[in-house]
């Protein structure tokens, strides 16, 4: 039997790439961990996007987005964007992907000067798992680690209840280390809906009605939970869409735009100031 090889395309040059392979943490025993930057030009400060990739914790790569113009589109509405590296669930359990975001966080605002980026308008988009990540991360930073605002893109956002919780072999069981019916407390903690206090960020959840991987209805509980905490939550239905937006009747980069509207909002920017 011959080896099989996954052979990716070669990569477009990015010409928004100011910053390639910042190094923002080192943990020990493991590969130092990177992000990319991308700023607009002029002095700034401009705020900044976190970008965190799905992929179910066992997948996906900081270079990896759902719209191929993402980039390009945020940094023309103004805003930086870090390209964030996580540990995958294969190389580190649960919390080490959370640790790793916090690094990204703290090493961006201690730099925040020397990148033209704004140490007061961090926001975090994610992606699926990205979104689990990115949301704990508005919800639970504070000081050197504080986001001001949270894009989900289909996130979970309770992994305590989620199917096969026997199964040793789950993605979310290779996460935490053993099968959720094993990991429960472990779980809630890695569980958005379990951090929610009435001074978390803004969030503004996009998720397609036709997901089955994460269900429209955890979406809109995760919004009707945040209200209630008197915490902002603005939800947008993709009707008819799957998960990572498939089957959609709406271009992607219509997603990506809205929520720059959304954090201009929230910021109180005029599209680029």
């Amino acid at each position: 039997m011959g080896l099989v090889v996954d052979l990716h395309p070669v990569p477009e040059a990015r010409a928004t790439l100011t910053h390639a392979n910042c190094v923002v943490s080192t943990p020990l025993g493991y590969r130092p961990l990177h992000l990319d930057l991308h700023v607009p030009a002029g002095d700034g400060p401009f705020p900044v996007v976190l970008w965190i990739h799905g992929g179910g914790w066992m997948s996906g790569s900081r270079v990896w987005t759902v719209d191929d113009r993402f980039h390009e589109r945020l940094v023309a509405r103004g805003y930086a964007v870090a390209d964030v590296d996580y540990r995958l669930a294969l190389e580190a359990t649960y919390p080490a992907q959370q640790a790793d975001i916090d690094a990204a966080i703290r090493w961006l605002r201690h730099h925040a000067a020397a990148l033209r980026i704004d140490p007061g308008r961090f926001a975090a988009l994610g992606e699926s798992a990205g979104g689990q990540l990115a949301a704990i991360a508005g919800l639970a930073g504070a000081g050197d680690t504080a986001i001001q605002a949270v894009i989900l893109w289909y996130g979970p956002a309770d992994l305590a209840n989620r199917p096969n919780p026997d199964d040793p072999f789950t993605n979310l069981a290779l996460l935490l280390g053993g099968p959720l019916s094993e990991r429960t407390g472990l779980a809630r903690l890695a569980s958005p809906t379990h951090h929610i206090h009435p001074d978390g960020p803004p969030f503004q959840l996009v998720h397609g009605t036709a997901d089955e991987i994460v269900p429209f209805a955890e979406a809109v509980g995760f919004a009707e939970a945040l209200r209630a905490q008197g915490v902002r939550c603005d939800v947008l239905p993709v009707e008819g869409a799957g998960h990572v937006f498939a089957g959609a009747s709406v271009e992607v980069g219509a997603l990506t735009e809205a929520g720059a509207d959304f954090l201009d909002d929230v910021f109180g920017r005029s599209g680029s100031s």
